[in-house]
């Protein structure tokens, strides 16, 4: 693996620099606390071109890869304005499209995805699975015209109604009924405001302007035209979006820490208590260089991660060992940050305390850090499975 990055993709990472002089974190914060999705900087983003980062050219897209999102992702997160939009809409939604979708599919959804002009989110977890999705429940049952009907329900599912299309993930034959596991998944492209299709909010405890949905599908007329790949055949597809997810939360994390560190440093540096500034202190400036550290090498690892991914060979240890150290890198990170500022770190005025939910979230979702390691241990190291 290269180290360097090319002149196009150190571009991609200093791009948040440029997008802060429009929307800056005060901006992002203001979203956040009115529950309010930052239409203006996803417009610009997208005008800009890096919302179809990993979308084939002929289809609007920039035809790159997932170490171009995870540069362009960890960039804005330096600049403390981490976009989950990207991950979710652009990255587990729009990517599968364009590498699986009919031509009419692409055609019909990716230009105008692109450019802004519609939104994608993606509908995994069950209240009844959990991180079980073998067990999913949501179904859509074929009908002798050849058609489908879409039933069950979702949640947490991010901004479901501020977006024009959701990828679901649903069975079409019971887990009850299949030969293995992971057959009888089939993803779908579903109108948000689709006939039989309801949503009610979930409210969080976290301030980011994404909002969270628990969704109800209720017979919703589905064609052939809405399954994305083949029928039953879907759990490939929905492997090829979860270790980008796994990826960019890692990016998110390394970024959205080093943002707490560089604030930090620079109250160290100009706080000045007893003999001189606060961070000639080692109790301070060693947990800031511990989290440096571990930033640093997650942030090696996600790179790592997308670069196996974007080659085409195996990367699910990687991706998980990156989203688990990126998580953990950022914890200590704000945290270490927040003891820097004092009780001024608790102040709205400072805005260090609103990083931690956010970070602390990423010890748990996607995935949570136990099956990380489950998954670590069994795949990566050989263990027994544990569960």
């Amino acid at each position: 693996m290269d180290f360097s990055l090319s002149e196009e993709q150190n571009m991609i990472y200093d791009y948040g620099q440029s997008l802060v002089k429009s929307y800056d974190r005060k901006y992002w914060m203001e979203c956040a606390d009115a529950g309010r999705f930052p239409e203006e900087m996803y417009k610009q983003v997208a005008a800009d071109g890096f919302v179809g980062t990993m979308v084939p050219e002929a289809y609007g897209g920039a035809g790159l890869g997932l170490l171009e999102m995870d540069l362009f992702l960890e960039g804005l997160s330096n600049q403390g304005i981490p976009l989950l939009s990207l991950v979710i809409g652009a990255t587990m939604s729009m990517a599968p499209i364009g590498d699986h979708g009919t031509e009419e599919q692409k055609q019909k959804y990716l230009p105008d995805a692109c450019s802004g002009k519609t939104r994608f989110c993606f509908a995994i977890t069950e209240s009844g699975a959990g991180t079980n999705t073998i067990q999913a429940t949501t179904i859509a049952k074929q009908t002798p015209d050849g058609r489908f009907k879409l039933s069950g329900n979702k949640t947490f599912i991010t901004d479901f109604v501020e977006s024009d299309y959701a990828l679901v993930v649903a069975r079409t034959t019971p887990h009850t009924e299949v030969e293995r596991k992971t057959d009888g998944f089939t993803l779908f492209i579903v109108d948000t405001k689709a006939k039989g299709v309801a949503a009610n909010k979930i409210p969080v405890s976290i301030p980011i302007p994404e909002i969270q949905y628990e969704v109800f599908f209720d017979d919703v007329d589905l064609g052939p035209e809405h399954v994305l790949g083949e029928v039953g055949k879907g759990f490939n597809i929905l492997f090829e979006s979860l270790n980008p997810e796994r990826v960019l939360v890692g990016s998110i994390c390394t970024g959205i820490g080093r943002y707490a560190m560089e604030r930090a440093v620079e109250y160290a540096n100009d706080r000045v208590v007893f003999n001189g500034p606060i961070g000639a202190y080692q109790a301070l400036q060693h947990p800031l260089a511990k989290a440096k550290t571990e930033i640093e090498l997650a942030s090696l690892m996600t790179r790592k991660a997308a670069w196996l991914f974007d080659r085409g060979e195996a990367c699910g240890g990687e991706s998980n060992m990156a989203k688990y150290a990126a998580a953990e890198a950022a914890l200590h990170a704000v945290d270490a940050s927040l003891q820097c500022f004092g009780g001024n770190g608790f102040t709205k005025e400072y805005g260090i305390f609103d990083i931690y939910p956010m970070v602390r979230l990423f010890k748990t979702a996607p995935l949570n850090s136990e099956m990380i390691l489950n998954y670590i241990g069994e795949y990566v190291l050989g263990l027994p499975r544990s569960y």
